[in-house]
């Protein structure tokens, strides 16, 4: 984990990332927009974060530790100048006592009390839109509710056909992609733009990750017994045989067990860091990623299970460097095991924000 310190005290403003005037004065604030990035000498970037108001920190989601902001003089000013390596898409929000707030100088917004900081050369993510932290997201019209009698319980289920419908889209961590990152109106616009072909988005909320994307068959079973025919009962045009699993972290996990587990249901994955180093007692431990590379299912991959039939795209955030190793060996062993596979790596450490480019572009690749 990369552990940024804190630049030296600046004596003349913030001139240098294009703020001028005095720190704390009505004239400051009115022009003021952050994060702000220079370019630093080790080829990375010093980016600044302001705050207004009493003494905070800035946390970032996995990337970092939080970093403590000083206070301008005796003035409402507060701010950190950050060392950020080279291709960085991170979250992050401000922590006061213990609270935590969205950047209010930042029009990128995640959700009510976060928003995403980029570097000047992390690649671009198109189609998905700039929504301020106070947004509020748009949600499909088609809700299923679920009982969930397989496992995990009674949920509700949104379905969204994108461009008339077609090919089912299973998105797990459902909510994260309804009410942080707008992956409705994302899907729209790929489909609009010609880089996806007309699917249906089914988002599937998780009420326990840690019981239900371990590899337990239970949950797979229910997909298939109990929701995808409610999905097809919905009125929704969607084509559950052509079926993609987009998952991530656990839910990464999750989705390549099914395909491994369940290969008549599942034959198409979208696999964003997934968490390879899970065990049955990994949770227990008290360095979870300590344990042997690729985890339970690069065991299960040993075995040389026939995966002829599956087509598997891995991205990974090239910051996650104790993910790595995990990632790398499943992927390796899921090729060598038959799978067409499709290897990259985002801008980000194990954060939501850089993994929604590859969720489209992974998803697209998977239908073929």
């Amino acid at each position: 984990m990369f552990m940024p310190g804190l630049a030296a005290e600046v004596t003349d403003g913030f001139a240098e990332f294009g703020l001028p005037g005095t720190p704390g004065t009505d004239a400051f604030w009115a022009a003021a927009s952050t994060p702000a990035s220079i370019p630093a000498d080790d080829g990375g970037w010093l980016t600044l974060f302001l705050w207004r108001g009493s003494e905070a920190s800035v946390g970032f989601e996995s990337w970092s530790e939080p970093v403590p902001l000083r206070r301008w003089g005796d003035s409402d000013c507060w701010y950190a100048r950050v060392p950020m390596p080279a291709r960085l898409r991170v979250t992050y929000q401000f922590l006061v006592g213990d609270a935590a707030y969205a950047d209010p100088f930042n029009p990128v917004g995640a959700g009510g009390d976060r928003s995403i900081a980029a570097t000047p050369d992390a690649p671009p993510q198109p189609y998905w839109p700039v929504v301020g932290a106070d947004a509020v997201l748009p949600v499909p019209l088609t809700r299923i509710r679920w009982a969930g009698r397989r496992f995990g319980g009674r949920r509700t289920v949104r379905v969204h056909p994108a461009g008339g419908g077609g090919p089912v889209v299973l998105l797990l961590d459902g909510d994260d992609w309804l009410y942080l990152h707008p992956a409705m109106t994302a899907f729209d616009a790929a489909v609009a733009a010609g880089e996806l072909p007309p699917v249906t988005l089914v988002l599937l909320p998780a009420k326990d990750r840690a019981a239900e994307f371990a590899c337990r068959p239970e949950l797979w079973e229910g997909v298939r017994d109990e929701l995808l025919p409610l999905v097809v009962e919905s009125g929704v045009p969607a084509d559950p045989e052509r079926l993609v699993v987009a998952g991530q972290s656990l839910g990464g996990l999750s989705a390549l067990y099914a395909a491994l587990e369940f290969p008549e249901l599942v034959s198409r994955v979208a696999c964003q860091s997934g968490s390879f180093w899970w065990t049955p007692d990994a949770m227990d431990l008290a360095d979870p990623l300590g344990g042997p590379v690729g985890g339970a299912l690069a065991e299960r991959l040993r075995a040389r299970p026939d995966l002829s039939g599956l087509r598997v795209a891995f991205d990974v955030g090239e910051h996650e460097t104790r993910m790595l190793p995990h990632c790398a060996l499943t992927e390796t062993l899921t090729e060598q095991a038959g799978a067409t596979v499709r290897v990259s790596r985002s801008a980000s450490g194990h954060d939501r924000a850089g993994w929604r480019h590859a969720l489209l572009r992974d998803v697209a690749w998977a239908l073929g």
